[in-house]
């Protein structure tokens, strides 16, 4: 018996090692095909020595000018979105949470909306977009909280409202604009790395979210079993809300400042690890890092070579593959739940 149990624990070991050693060689294999991918070919060996700068020719320059700085957005946007993601399904305990659904994402794309407006450079776009995404933050948060209880039922049903103020101000905003500023508004409000940046502050963000969330992750196993049975536990469920709400909100915020509205990414990743078994949030939230950033950038890939020289927003990609893919998913997971029931 002792045997047994010893091999048993030993592959519940191997199970978090073979995941993210899967994920960190998919992570390695997209930052791969990104880079060598669009309309200027570049083979391995420029590719090798474009990043090892050995060269300064063409290669070297659409490399590390052009694709490396939005293979590096793309990576932490996705990375910010799926951490947000996972931390605002244990939040609201509902597996159709992501992480646009309390309206951090309508009060950045009005900033960044009326930045465009007005013609402002792109610092100021994401300067209007982060004040947009906390000034809504605060207000739900504000709203939600009141002088009642604060219940995730009423949080949800304060962020749905106020994002649908935040959809009448973006459809105001649009109704007034120029003609020719509307594509680049439809652009920003449909996802789009067209001219990222490398992100330093955006994944200095998503590191420090990343070490909070991990600490907090003992906490989160037991609040998904109920806030009765996490409190009983000793875990304080008031201050951990809030933890969780502002992380998450947070999170959202600069992954939109980044690159705009960017669909599923939030909302399947998740899934896709909680259904490979994964349940643990302190193996879920890293793996969920690494699997956003690692989709995001094999969809940005595609948006921009698929239709080439035209580029398409990656939020569209990422809603083409990400309907189907979710509704498989959620097939998959009742015929696991009807096995399991028989």
């Amino acid at each position: 018996m002792t045997g047994v149990k010893g091999r048993n624990d030993r592959v519940l070991f191997m199970r978090p090692i073979v995941l993210f050693t899967a994920l960190f060689l998919a992570t390695l294999a997209s930052f791969l095909f990104s880079l060598s991918s669009g309309s200027v070919d570049v083979g391995w060996q420029d590719l090798l020595t474009a990043i090892t700068g050995d060269s300064q020719g063409l290669a070297d320059r659409v490399v590390i000018e052009l694709r490396w700085p939005r293979s590096a957005a793309a990576f932490t946007t996705g990375a910010l979105l799926a951490l947000a993601g996972a931390l605002m399904q244990v939040l609201l305990r509902n597996p159709l949470a992501d992480p646009y659904v309390l309206g951090v994402s309508g009060g950045a794309a009005t900033g960044a909306l009326l930045a465009l407006l007005f013609g402002l450079g792109s610092l100021w776009l994401h300067g209007a977009a982060f004040s947009g995404a906390l000034f809504s933050m605060l207000l739900v948060f504000g709203l939600s909280h009141g002088r009642g209880s604060w219940t995730t039922s009423r949080l949800l049903l304060t962020g749905v409202v106020v994002a649908a103020g935040w959809g009448a101000c973006i459809g105001f905003i649009l109704a007034l604009s120029p003609e020719q500023g509307l594509r680049g508004m439809l652009f920003w409000l449909m996802g789009d790395l067209g001219y990222a940046t490398v992100p330093y502050t955006g994944f200095s963000i998503l590191l420090v979210g990343l070490f909070t969330a991990i600490a907090i992750a003992r906490s989160l196993n037991m609040l998904t079993h109920g806030e009765l049975a996490a409190a009983s536990l000793g875990v304080r469920i008031k201050p951990l809300r809030h933890v969780i709400y502002l992380l998450a909100s947070l999170l959202t915020a600069t992954a939109v400042t980044l690159a705009g509205t960017i669909g599923f990414v939030g909302l399947i990743v998740p899934h896709m690890l909680r259904l490979a078994g994964v349940r643990d949030h302190r193996v879920l939230l890293p793996a969920a890092v690494l699997l956003g950033g690692c989709l995001l950038i094999v969809a940005d890939t595609l948006a921009r070579t698929l239709l080439a020289p035209r580029q398409l927003p990656v939020g569209i990609l990422t809603a083409l593959v990400g309907v189907p893919l979710f509704l498989a998913l959620l097939h998959h997971s009742r015929t696991l739940h009807g096995d399991e029931n028989q």
